[in-house]
């Protein structure tokens, strides 16, 4: 078995990407050029932004005490000023000030993963016609475009990112291929597997994996091959009946909280070599697939498929997908009717990195697609058939060869992974299911597909199509609960050497003013929308900066984060009373802070053909996590909470951009008002522009009222007269009726 396990070589850093100058030639970018650091702005600047986020989500009364510990902050020569210099002087030896303090954020998370930090994409619609067996073929033809990208990736052929021109850091892309996190006693460590040409497969819980690439990180293996592999992997692992599947699940260790899932892993590797060697194939792969023996029926279950796996008991065991995931690494998921998506570790890439290479395995596929009908449409990726592949028509060359490197020998046919269990295993296993049976249950997703309009009309209407949704999940939380809460939206800062996020604070002052006056019934229709246009207007300003490195967020983070070392570094030298013990600001310990970083809406936008949903879980048990994607004639929406009002609330979303369509037509029709209509000599009324004759049949059009039926959060407005009011004394009362002898 050691013989023909890939390599085991691992490390601790990310990867640099390799770029060979003899490729290069249309990817220069990737060589990441000379970016400027991420800035780390006044202090001054910081604390006001910081003031205004925090204006609509307190009282006037504490508010007043946070602006008096603002001001305390800033007194010259005084802790801020202090603090700000020692960042400045940390920031000079480092690529980015909050790179190290994110990192440490994110591996020190001490709960599960599942539903905390992991999100997911649901794939669009498949493109290519699969009339047998859509899962496998489906998942074979993601597999092989996955392949390409990582040889053009690592060969230096993928094209650089750029927004508008800007080129932006491609660092991320070193981590999101055979990387894997590693839990251990104190905290989680990454692993950068860059030699890994394997991947693995699994299917009701059990453990497969092939090798795909060669030492150049050319495919191995055709569509057709790797289709083979796939079949020949659901035979064997649906000999073992689904009620027995959970109880050897080793994948659902990883859902465990991070200590626990240390320690079992400890086990595991000590238990025998068997299992170590297992587990080193499995940490070291390309990437996960994740064959489901089920298929969801609708869009809830769907989303919760992709984010946290199904819960399904049959004579009180579990046989959902939740036990058929390796939560650790990245996870191409496909389902048994062809649905297919990506659950992804967050700590090394965010969604913009991820949304990138799905785009392209995407356009991969339509492109496959098209040259079914057209042979001579080209392939996105410039990878080709390994020539040590068994279909290769040539054969290989000495070139062909690493240096140094003799005739190699891969592994192409599919191995199983036999565990040997422990006891303490086992039981391990049996505790992990039903924890994360705990979760699955807790959690409530899901979506909503809004068919009634999309980025066009939006854009047509001089919105932003970004800081219009922003509103509506302001208007339809005001609306259904009569308060405003934290929310947090990521502003993407690739622009910068190993950019991250910054985070947009959407509740602003103008955002705030915006609910309160669509949900008057005072306020005029002109009112609203004038309302909602300076709200969207400060966001998108919002976005702008925190894009520029310009938010409130990170840098307090950055500066607190470092005081808390100064603190630990303090407490490992007392006993020799070196220093004064340092002490952590008032800002940080005013109610403020906490209240800006509960998030209660978490929202993150990820638009791209080539998705239909993407989800996450609520960042505080009494938020939402929301994940959208404004399409030019849709808007798709998926809505996580620990089992709050979900649908409810994407319901009053719902109602929301029905009414404020109705509105923005209303002003439209009214700003472009036909001329009226005249009564020619013989008594007909024409149309003032065409002379036609004008129908009076007396019905009015109610097709903007069908839209909204029924009760609504945002039906106000002066109400009709009552029928009382018609007579000479007001009826008071329910009228009872009597009945007659």
């Amino acid at each position: 078995m050691s013989e023909s396990l890939p390599s085991q070589t691992s490390l601790t850093t990310a990867p640099t990407i390799p770029h060979p100058q003899a490729k290069r030639t249309k990817s220069s970018a990737l060589l990441t050029p000379d970016l400027p650091k991420l800035p780390i702005p006044p202090l001054k600047e910081t604390l006001k932004r910081y003031l205004r986020a925090l204006e609509g989500l307190q009282t006037p009364e504490e508010h007043q005490k946070t602006k008096e510990v603002v001001e305390e902050f800033l007194t010259e020569g005084g802790e801020g000023e202090k603090w700000q210099r020692k960042l400045e002087e940390y920031a000079k030896e480092k690529e980015s000030y909050i790179e190290e303090f994110w990192y440490e954020s994110y591996l020190s998370h001490s709960d599960s993963v599942v539903l905390s930090l992991n999100p997911f994409f649901v794939l669009s619609s498949d493109v290519t016609p699969r009339a047998s067996d859509p899962q496998l073929s489906r998942a074979a033809s993601l597999i092989l475009s996955s392949l390409s990208f990582i040889h053009d990736l690592r060969n230096g052929y993928l094209q650089a990112d750029t927004v508008r021109g800007t080129p932006l850091d491609m660092s991320q892309y070193g981590r999101l291929f055979a990387t894997c996190r590693v839990p251990t006693d104190r905290g989680c460590r990454m692993e950068v597997h860059e030699q890994s040409k394997h991947i693995v497969v699994l299917r009701r819980g059990q453990f497969y994996w092939f090798d795909c690439l060669d030492s150049k990180d050319r495919p191995l293996l055709t569509d057709r091959e790797i289709l083979n592999n796939l079949e020949a992997i659901v035979k064997d692992a649906d000999k073992t009946p689904v009620q027995s599947v959970a109880s050897n699940s080793v994948g659902i260790l990883t859902t465990e909280s991070r200590k626990i899932w240390s320690s079992l892993r400890a086990d595991l590797i000590k238990s025998n070599k068997l299992n170590a060697s297992c587990l080193s194939v499995v940490e070291s792969a390309l990437f996960i697939v994740c064959l489901d023996d089920a298929g969801p029926e609708d869009l809830a279950e769907l989303c919760g498929n992709f984010l946290c796996g199904g819960y399904k008991l049959e004579g009180g065991v579990q046989t959902g997908t939740c036990t058929n995931r390796w939560y650790d690494k990245l996870q191409i998921i496909v389902c048994s009717n062809g649905e297919a998506g990506i659950n992804f570790e967050h700590t090394g890439v965010d969604g913009h990195t991820v949304l990138r290479y799905a785009a392209d395995v995407y356009t991969e596929l339509v492109l496959l697609f098209a040259k079914t009908i057209n042979p001579s449409t080209p392939s996105l990726f410039k990878s080709k058939l390994s020539p040590f592949s068994k279909s290769s028509k040539q054969p290989p060359k000495p070139e062909d060869l690493e240096d140094g490197e003799e005739d190699p020998s891969f592994e192409i046919q599919p191995k199983k992974l036999e565990w040997k269990l422990t006891p303490d295993l086992l039981a391990g296993i049996r505790y992990a299911e039903t924890r994360i049976s705990d979760l699955i249950c807790q959690n409530d997703s899901q979506a909503l597909e809004f068919k009634g309009y999309g980025g066009n009309f939006i854009k047509r209407h001089g919105f932003s199509p970004d800081a219009f949704v922003q509103m509506a999940f302001q208007a339809a939380y005001y609306g259904l609960y009569g308060r405003v809460e934290s929310t947090y939206e990521p502003a993407m800062t690739k622009a910068f050497l190993h950019g991250r996020t910054e985070a947009i604070r959407t509740v602003q002052p103008e955002s705030v003013a915006f609910v309160k006056v669509f949900c008057s019934d005072h306020a005029s229709v002109h009112e609203k929308v004038e309302s909602l246009r300076k709200a969207c207007k400060k966001h998108t300003q919002l976005t702008k900066e925190c894009s520029q490195g310009l938010g409130q967020d990170r840098h307090l983070y950055a500066m607190y984060s470092l005081i808390q070392r100064d603190i630990q570094a303090y407490h490992a030298s007392r006993a020799r009373g070196e220093r004064q013990k340092p002490r952590v600001p008032a800002l940080f310990k005013d109610p403020g802070y906490n209240l800006l970083g509960t998030s209660v809406l978490s929202t993150s936008n990820c638009g791209n053909p080539a998705l239909r949903l993407l989800g996450f879980g609520p960042v505080t048990p009494e938020g939402y996590g929301i994940g959208y994607i404004i399409k030019d004639e849709g808007i798709s929406v998926c809505m996580s909470s620990k089992h709050l009002q979900t649908r409810r609330l994407l319901q009053t979303l719902q109602a929301y951009l029905i009414e404020i369509q109705k509105m923005l037509i209303t002003l439209w029709k009214e700003a472009n008002e036909r001329p009226e209509a005249f009564i020619d000599h013989t008594g007909v009324m024409r149309d003032a522009r065409t002379g036609k004759k004008v129908e009076m049949d007396g019905e009015e059009d109610r097709e903007d009222e069908e839209l909204l039926g029924g009760f609504g959060f945002f039906d106000v407005g002066v109400q009709a007269a009552l029928p009382q009011a018609r007579r000479r004394r007001p009826t008071v009362g329910k009228q009872l009726v009597i009945a007659e002898y």
